[in-house]
């Protein structure tokens, strides 16, 4: 999976840097497997990442229930986990089966095509979610000839007229030519990559799209990272009404400008309209779909990316439970202190910090609550954290166990913030299965792919 060398020197083309999949050293599952498989979690050394698998592949079907009374297709983010078993379960489950993902990193791409998960059909259709780097065209040009030697697609983002610029030099330097299948990134009022679509901006980049021999547009894609401050229902459904809104309206642009352009050929399928956030999805009813434009300009399609896992900014939002929360980091307690915290109350260390946890906040305070225990990380350093004690009353991470009470040497498990930022920071994650057992015994060991 070399990059392709540039012949001449051209100022859009900066020095091509490569994904280094061939020498990403990675920790053998099989190995793995066999040191912990049957292991009871008391057994581990912390601090260890649980996934139960049970609740992983359920949350997994529930998705494509969504996006079926949505009347969508889906598209499954796989940047949160990085994994191929977590891959299989996004696409293939109970309630449906899709082929298409989105991936945040290059080695995303490579690592799923070392799974052999394009060459079985289990992926056909890839979406590089970020706006193409200049220095990463050359990877992403040879990625797209060996996927499409296996029969799957791949796709980038657009969001800037130099980007075409970049992709119309890299193809000039060459002998046979190919169209880039491209989403526009549209901006839902996030304000993270992307333009709205009532922009001059916009408008150039359009036609600029538009109008090279180099591009083809798929859809129009939008992202509303600003759902994440849902709290009911109703107001994740108004935010995936915004996604949903800005797409339609970027393309009937579109459809305007190549109707009203001579030489232009109108799609020969129809525009992919992509929306999705973790909250939004879980908003995507058959009450909702009445409530869309009475005529979308082209296919709807829905995508996320943190619903198998879930986490506390997810149980915030109050579209979930503390139920389908399949991800935990398990803990243990290293020192205690009686009376310290505030009131009077009793701290306690554990020897997860914020290598383990990560740092990211949420609405709710502190980094991570632990199940079953009124107790929560409200500091961190970067191998400790600092537990202190909570109202009962404030607790939603299941019935409490016991008194509530911790002591020094005891294990806990703990559901941090957000987990696709928890995830990053493991090498390996034990695998439990509360539907074949009580999921306190690993079942399997997923490795990530780690690297840019």
């Amino acid at each position: 999976m070399s990059a392709e060398e540039h012949p001449q020197p051209n100022p859009l083309i900066p020095k091509q840097s490569r994904t280094p999949y061939h020498i990403s050293g990675k920790p053998e599952k099989q190995d793995l497997v066999d040191e912990y498989k049957g292991k009871n979690l008391d057994a581990l050394r912390t601090p260890a990442l649980i996934i139960d698998r049970a609740v992983f592949a359920r949350n997994c079907a529930k998705m494509h229930e969504l996006a079926k009374s949505l009347g969508a297709r889906f598209r499954a983010h796989v940047k949160s986990h990085k994994t191929p078993e977590g891959t299989r379960l996004q696409l293939l489950s109970t309630a449906d089966e899709t082929h298409s993902i989105v991936v945040s990193t290059v080695m995303e791409v490579c690592e799923v095509f070392r799974a052999g998960l394009m060459a079985d059909g289990t992926v056909k259709d890839v979406l590089y979610g970020l706006p193409m780097a200049p220095n990463k065209i050359a990877d992403l040009s040879a990625l797209t000839d060996e996927l499409a030697a296996v029969g799957a697609n791949m796709r980038i983002l657009v969001d800037h007229p130099d980007q075409v610029k970049v992709i119309e030099a890299w193809e000039s330097t060459k002998a046979h030519h190919r169209r880039w299948s491209v989403f526009m990134k549209v901006d839902c009022g996030n304000q993270r990559a992307g333009l709205r679509p009532d922009s001059p901006t916009f408008a150039a980049l359009l036609s600029a799209v538009l109008a090279s021999p180099h591009i083809s547009v798929y859809g129009f894609y939008t992202h509303a990272g600003n759902s994440y401050a849902s709290t009911t229902f109703d107001e994740a459904q108004d935010f995936l009404l915004s996604e949903v809104t800005a797409v339609n309206t970027a393309a009937a642009l579109a459809l305007q400008l190549i109707a009203s352009t001579p030489g232009l050929a109108p799609p020969k399928e129809p525009f992919v309209l992509s929306v999705g956030a973790t909250p939004t999805a879980h908003a995507a009813t058959l009450e909702l779909k009445a409530k869309l434009a009475p005529v979308l300009n082209g296919v709807l399609e829905l995508h996320a990316g943190n619903y198998p896992l879930l986490d506390l900014q997810q149980l915030n939002t109050g579209l979930i439970t503390h139920r389908d929360i399949a991800q935990r980091v398990l803990a243990t307690i290293i020192s205690y202190y009686p009376g310290r915290g505030e009131n009077g109350s009793d701290e306690a260390t554990c020897d997860a910090g914020a290598i383990a946890m990560s740092k990211d906040t949420g609405p709710r305070p502190g980094y991570g609550d632990v199940i079953g225990k009124p107790w929560r990380m409200i500091r961190c350093s970067q191998e400790h954290g600092i537990m202190t004690q909570m109202s009962p009353e404030a607790f939603q991470l299941g019935p409490i166990q016991g008194d509530g009470s911790l002591k020094l040497g005891d294990m806990v498990q703990i559901v941090g913030q957000h987990a696709c930022l928890i995830l990053a920071g493991y090498p390996w994650y034990y695998v439990v299965d509360s539907g074949v057992s009580d999921g306190n015994v690993v079942v399997d060991v997923w490795v990530p792919w780690k690297g840019w």
